[in-house]
């Protein structure tokens, strides 16, 4: 089976067909609604842009639950997110950029990543058991083997994390969605956690810079 998908979404505009790997869906209200109340780690007061030329996932699952952390100033915070999962991951051209903003005399700074900028597959960026925990996706995708409405428990890829559930982040009984593999070109996305097993990263090179913005950040 396979499926196509071009656009952005939002947690607020739940839609009954998810986009995966980065996207935002109708599982993040089902979560809501049953409860997800904490993540398994607090998340920092910053989220982070991340943009691809292509990803290649394998083994894909993706469920609704809530990132839990704080503000920069210290209060709490809880985030509303799509968990995207894989058990592999290949990924071209990745860019990701983070901004801590309003230091003293120097202002806004940009961290920003980059890897896998090549044709040849073996020097992409490569994951194992990845999870991504993001706010919103603009990207297209084709989905194969996929089925939506499945049980969270019931997922045959990449499964929610044990802490999740033991964490209330997640309802193994809740909306989840899963395909054999997913492929997704001109990614655009907003996250506030990511995690994986492995994640070897060819070509590294991060940088610093003075100021925000779409020419400084990833987009």
């Amino acid at each position: 089976m396979e499926s196509q998908v071009r656009g952005g979404t939002r947690w607020k505009r739940f839609a009954v067909v998810m986009v995966p790997s980065v996207a935002a869906t109708a599982a993040i209200g089902v979560a809501l609604a049953q409860g997800a109340l904490a993540a398994s780690f607090s998340v920092s007061g910053q989220s982070f842009k991340v943009t691809a030329k292509s990803l290649h996932g394998e083994g894909f699952s993706q469920y609704g639950a809530i990132d839990q952390g704080y503000t920069l100033t210290g209060g709490k915070a809880a985030h509303p997110v799509a968990v995207s999962a894989f058990t592999k991951a290949r990924i071209q051209k990745m860019c990701q950029s983070v901004v801590t903003p309003d230091l003293p005399i120097i202002g806004d700074v940009t961290l920003r990543l980059e890897a896998g900028d090549s044709s040849d597959e073996k020097k992409q960026v490569h994951a194992e058991n990845l999870y991504i925990d993001v706010e919103d996706l603009q990207a297209d995708a084709t989905f194969n083997g996929l089925d939506i409405g499945v049980a969270g428990k019931d997922l045959k890829g990449a499964r929610i994390k044990d802490a999740e559930i033991q964490n209330k982040q997640a309802n193994p009984f809740g909306f989840a969605q899963q395909a054999d593999s997913v492929d997704l070109t001109g990614v655009k996305q907003t996250a506030w956690a990511t995690t994986a097993g492995t994640f070897k990263l060819s070509g590294l090179h991060m940088s610093l810079h003075r100021g925000s913005g779409k020419d400084i950040e990833c987009y």
